[in-house]
């Protein structure tokens, strides 16, 4: 790969690399001195995984925990939470042809080897992600981008599985536009609607939508998906001929009124580093009822959504209109499903249009470096944590206040931000639907 080194240039990728190095300087710590907390989300699909492999049923609770005592992976310190998130699997049977190849290694070896592609892959789609926005702004690339990898600590420790996802997801998109490493690209965007397709979904329905050759990709990518995850059906199907029903169930346990899934106030993930953020949160403070909170958030999402899909199917596509729209789906799609805050490591995404709209100048390139700011902060781990920690030094202050007051300032700005984000790029791609002129690469 071929990079022009300009003065700006180089100044943006020294500002990426000093988040990178977080990154190593946190992996380091993890790969010499372990603590309990490490891998606790690749334990998730790692053991049921495991169960497969011996015949198990991986969605049945008493299988996997048989599994789980007999492989010695339970810790002394795990709480009774802990315990069910591993027994009890939510994902698709497909996840599994990607899962079992790390099942077939010893959990020690395993969990390296997550742990080392896990920030590998997350370095080299931020590294990705600034050349393409390095191509109207590097400074302001290698700043936004460097801010988010030294924030990614929670993704680095507990090893989910959104970490490869969101990471194959963005090198996908510098492959397909950049029209190199296309095959590479299309396994990694395939492996991504396997594992978590809440993830990667949207963004392919952008390739797909958007016509000529994008749309040759994006069925590429679905006969791909396809080809890679029967294996994992199969398994699946021969173990658990019931895997759809036990599926469902397990997924309802965890969504109870009060369990990790809950967007309600009752949820036992519902603040810190580890919160959902998606829309839920938000209107389940008003009315803590599914059937309004859901059919609400759905509706507030529709329209964009709507809007944003029928703009590109009928819209010819260009590198700006692609920035946009990339954009706006990906900070949309955060919002109408279960998404935590490591989620939110799919705005790497926003980074090229808001490179592109301050290259612009004016008043529109400054309200999308604000836009970007706010969320990249609001969303960063150590930054959201600081956050939340000067809200526990003004207890003298919040003491007096209600409880859904104090809620909302703990919950309220992250989803809010998102939403505002994905408003704003929606509309200035809606508004632009006409225009196929980008100011010229720096």
């Amino acid at each position: 790969m071929k990079l022009k080194m300009t003065k700006a240039r180089l100044d943006g990728l020294i500002l990426l690399s000093l988040g990178g190095v977080v990154v190593l300087l946190l992996l380091a710590f993890l790969l010499l001195k372990p603590t309990p907390a490490a891998m606790q989300d690749f334990r998730v699909v790692y053991y049921p995984a495991r169960c497969l492999l011996h015949h198990g049923d991986p969605y049945r609770e008493s299988d996997v925990l048989a599994t789980y005592r007999a492989e010695g992976g339970e810790h002394p310190s795990e709480t009774a939470a802990d315990h069910q998130i591993v027994i009890r699997h939510i994902y698709p049977p497909t996840a599994f042809s990607f899962t079992v190849p790390f099942a077939m290694l010893p959990w020690g070896l395993a969990r390296v080897v997550w742990m080392m592609l896990t920030a590998g892959s997350l370095l080299f789609a931020a590294f990705l992600a600034w050349d393409l926005g390095a191509d109207y702004a590097p400074i302001v690339s290698g700043a936004l981008i460097g801010f988010l990898l030294a924030n990614s600590e929670v993704l680095i420790v507990l090893g989910n599985p959104s970490g490869m996802v969101i990471s194959l997801c963005v090198i996908a998109v510098w492959c397909f536009v950049r029209e190199r490493f296309v095959v590479a690209g299309i396994v990694g965007m395939a492996i991504g609607l396997l594992v978590k397709p809440q993830d990667a979904g949207l963004v392919w329905l952008y390739f797909l939508l958007a016509g000529g050759i994008y749309r040759k990709r994006a069925l590429q990518t679905l006969l791909a998906a396809v080809v890679l995850g029967l294996p994992g059906i199969v398994l699946v199907w021969r173990a658990s001929p019931h895997w759809m029903q036990e599926l469902h169930a397990n997924i309802l346990a965890f969504s109870v009124h009060g369990g990790i899934t809950d967007p309600g106030p009752a949820s036992t993930a519902s603040t810190g580093a580890g919160m959902m953020i998606n829309l839920q949160t938000v209107i389940s403070s008003l009315r803590d009822d599914p059937h309004i909170y859901n059919l609400a958030t759905w509706l507030l999402c529709a329209l964009p959504l709507t809007v944003w899909a029928l703009v590109t199917a009928q819209s010819r596509s260009t590198p700006a209109r692609t920035w946009l729209a990339l954009a706006a789906i990906a900070t949309l799609s955060l919002l109408p499903v279960y998404h935590h805050l490591y989620d939110a490591k799919l705005l790497l995404l926003t980074v090229p249009a808001c490179a592109m709209l301050w290259a612009e100048g004016g008043r529109l390139g400054r309200c999308a470096l604000l836009v970007n700011i706010a969320a990249f902060a609001l969303t960063g781990d150590v930054s959201w944590t600081l956050l939340l920690r000067l809200l526990d030094r003004l207890h003298p202050m919040t003491a007096g206040m209600p409880a859904w007051t104090l809620r909302a300032m703990q919950v309220f700005p992250v989803p809010l931000i998102l939403l505002a984000m994905s408003i704003f790029y929606a509309w200035v791609y809606f508004s632009r639907r006409s225009k196929a002129a980008a100011p010229s690469p720096v």
